[in-house]
């Protein structure tokens, strides 16, 4: 049965929850569009997500990989559209490692676009009630590691697979402290997730409309 493969990541900086593994969690064993759905959790770690990511692929052969992460302060679901060869960070991962101006995979290309409908995704999460955006940075840290390592695995397997990746807010159990911080509430991203990767199922050409940024 045709699969499609949904990752999170585990919390990190100190926090007990990340939206991300909640969510793929509850979507582990569900079915969308006529596709089995395999959701997992990665670890915050340099060291060890690639490899995770790798050995679920080759495991579940999955059709479509949409890995999803957390960007706290971000008010929208926000849809990568570029992963960058470059791990550069302000704060250690969960084994105490901070690398600086590191290559994410050493000798390969500066940057790699997600290949996913990612205009018509953001539209169908937007009619799902969910807020969303496309971006064009993932950032320095392991979401961007595992984005790019998502795409460079999908090259060196010659296109077997889609593959894209999916920013989400904070919980608002992660900012009742910070009433100035933007949150959505997990139904609503779950809803945004599902219809993300429904869409993204069933369209092979993108919407041709303007999306980018002005500044």
């Amino acid at each position: 049965m045709a699969c499609v493969l949904l990752t999170g990541f585990e919390p990190f900086a100190g926090q007990a929850l990340n939206p991300s593994a909640e969510i793929a969690r509850l979507l582990d064993g569900t079915r969308i569009a006529g596709h089995d759905l395999v959701g997992a959790v990665l670890p915050v770690v340099f060291a060890d997500a690639p490899a995770a990511l790798a050995d679920l692929v080759e495991r579940h052969q999955p059709v479509l990989v949409l890995a999803t992460g957390q960007a706290g302060g971000r008010a929208a679901l926000t849809l990568e559209r570029v992963a960058l060869n470059l791990a550069d960070t302000r704060i250690a991962d969960n084994a105490g490692v901070q690398p600086v101006d590191a290559a994410v995979v050493a000798g390969a290309p500066d940057a790699y676009f997600s290949d996913l409908p990612l205009k018509a995704m953001r539209e169908a999460m937007r009619a799902a009630g969910a807020p969303a955006e496309l971006s064009l940075s993932a950032g320095s840290f392991v979401c961007n590691q595992v984005f790019y390592a998502l795409c460079h695995l999908r090259e060196s397997r010659g296109r077997t697979f889609r593959a894209g990746f999916l920013h989400l807010p904070w919980l608002p159990a992660q900012v009742l402290d910070q009433s100035m911080q933007a949150s959505m509430d997990l139904a609503t991203m779950t809803a945004g997730v599902q219809a993300a990767i429904a869409c993204a199922l069933a369209t092979s050409r993108d919407l041709a409309i303007g999306a980018g940024p002005t500044h």
